[in-house]
């Protein structure tokens, strides 16, 4: 079958390796020339993903009969609609459905009208005058987040990045006097917990849970610097994780699949991945927010381990026929990415990095190319992240150390790393502040 993959990052390399392993023919549109996806693939075409009629244009010409959504900006472009208009199956949501994440407003005024558990107080503002007033008299601490898409960079909590209210009234001026996310701003109750990642497989009906995984957002070990897309992330061979039971992840199940139920009963059935971001709080899960496609990090933990052919997912997702039957080894898994250096703040583009897939492969570990481009054979990083290492292993630690033998393999002047991703005293501290948080 010849399929199509929008993307060129991490999370399209690891999309682009799965379908490989099952067989499919593959086509990549991608606005970088990614090497490891353009090996794999029998035609790059070099574009801007939100670039619709040229991307639809190319899955025509190449007999694509299903396309794979990688990134967040195509399915608000309209792609998925445009190439279902064309006959051509889609592995991702329409732009209606697609609000589940492209705007945070309606994902919030969703679950409330349908009585979906794990729902945050909040209120949405257009007039920066509103937003300050709101910020001054909530009485609780609050996360400050542009309406629309941002790249996972966008949110900024009080207490944490935000420590006075003047910070709060500096960041609405920002958000609105720049555009940000749209021009237009939700403000939530805090959530105080640990985050954790569920993500489904959905053919609008049927919900297939994968494992849980854990991000890391913040550019510097332990948990310091500026918020990024995401420096590195872990999922356990149980595949729950260390400070989450069975029931919380039984609970955030029961949230998607209502939310699922929701949307079709609003006439916008949801069909693709759905990503659920969730803070374990001493009462149980809340939702931080939903996407509406993979994450990356954490696809490439979880399809790393993923049993069930990905083909075989994706034809039951768009033929509406997803079988519950989805199988992922019993191993844990550590991401760490390699980053330019100034990641986060000013990375330095355009510089050499080598990388020896086999000795990585040695190590008991993956390679997943991200924003990189290829030039002359050298591989150049870009102002985004640039590998994607995934250590696998019968446990978190031995993961982790397989991670970081690989990452031995990976070369550069100036490439950054945050270690502390998957080691035990920043996995273990995580616990402990769970294990206070339901004595409390």
């Amino acid at each position: 079958m010849n399929v199509l993959v929008v993307g060129g990052g991490g999370r399209e390399h690891a999309l682009a390796a799965a379908l490989h392993r099952s067989g499919a023919e593959l086509y990549s549109a991608m606005r970088n020339n990614n090497p490891g996806i353009a090996r794999l693939a029998r035609e790059v075409r070099l574009v801007k993903e939100t670039d619709v009629a040229a991307v639809v244009g190319f899955a025509k010409g190449a007999a694509v009969e299903m396309a794979v959504m990688g990134p967040e900006a195509p399915l608000e472009a309209g792609l998925v609609d445009a190439l279902q208009a064309e006959d051509i199956g889609c592995v991702g949501p329409t732009r209606a459905a697609a609000r589940l994440e492209t705007s945070k407003s309606f994902a919030r005024e969703l679950m409330q009208r349908n009585g979906v558990p794990g729902n945050l107080r909040f209120a949405s503002f257009t007039d920066l005058g509103e937003a300050k007033r709101f910020v001054r008299d909530a009485g609780f601490e609050l996360a400050i987040k542009p309406v629309g898409l941002t790249g996972g960079k966008g949110v900024k909590v009080q207490g944490e990045h935000l420590k006075t209210v003047e910070e709060a009234d500096a960041y609405l001026e920002e958000i609105f006097g720049h555009g940000i996310g749209g021009g237009s701003v939700i403000l939530e109750e805090r959530a105080v917990g640990e985050e954790f990642t569920l993500q489904v497989f959905c053919d609008g009906r049927t919900v297939v849970p994968m494992p849980l995984v854990q991000d890391h957002k913040r550019a510097y070990e332990g948990d310091t610097g500026p918020n990024t897309g995401g420096m590195g992330s872990y999922s356990a061979e149980d595949h729950l994780l260390p400070f989450v039971k069975d029931a919380d992840q039984q609970a955030a199940l029961e949230i998607i699949r209502r939310t699922v139920e929701a949307m079709a009963r609003e006439g916008h059935p949801y069909r693709g991945v759905l990503y659920g971001q969730f803070m374990l709080t001493r009462d149980g899960p809340r939702v931080i927010e939903f996407n509406a496609r993979f994450g990356d990090p954490e696809a490439m933990n979880v399809l790393s381990i993923l049993e069930t052919p990905f083909l075989e997912v994706c034809q039951g997702i768009v033929d509406g026929s997803l079988s519950t039957n989805v199988s992922f080894a019993r191993k844990a898994t550590v991401c760490k990415y390699v980053v330019p250096s100034g990641y986060g703040t000013r990375p330095q583009a355009g510089k050499v990095i080598e990388v020896d897939e086999d000795a990585i492969t040695r190590e008991g570990a993956r390679a997943y190319y991200a924003m990189v481009d290829q030039e002359d054979g050298r591989i150049l990083t870009t102002t985004s992240r640039a590998v994607g290492v995934v250590g696998i292993d019968d446990t978190i630690q031995a993961a982790e150390e397989a991670c970081e033998r690989a990452l031995q393999h990976v070369r550069g002047d100036a490439i950054f790393v945050r270690h502390d991703i998957g080691k035990a005293e920043l996995v273990n501290r995580r616990m402990e502040h769970m294990a206070q948080l339901r004595k409390a």
